[in-house]
């Protein structure tokens, strides 16, 4: 009976040894995989920045090609036209309410 409980907790500490160790490598590799997370959101946040700036780029390319005459862009050119004068009468609608 003895030796039975013997048995039985000796296995119980070897399965406890067995789970710290399970959980300290959990908790590691946790921690890598929280760090190698953080750098990727940074990746993410970097290339979504330069996406930005390369479609500002390109609208702005459309834009100068439209103003130099490319008829493909003609319609682009009219488009920005119209938001820049509804831009404009907007401001002009705001200081007259302002009694300016």
């Amino acid at each position: 009976m003895l030796q039975d409980l013997e048995n039985h907790f000796s296995e119980l500490e070897k399965k406890i040894l067995q789970l710290q160790k399970s959980y300290k490598n959990l908790t590691e590799e946790f921690s890598e995989l929280n760090v190698e997370h953080e750098e990727l959101k940074k990746k993410y946040d970097e290339e979504r920045r330069k996406n930005q700036v390369l479609a500002e780029e390109q609208k702005n390319i459309k834009l100068y090609s439209a103003i130099s005459g490319n008829p493909e862009h003609n319609r682009l050119m009219k488009n920005h036209i119209n938001r820049l004068v509804k831009e404009i009468d907007f401001c002009i609608a705001q200081l007259q309410n302002s009694g300016l």
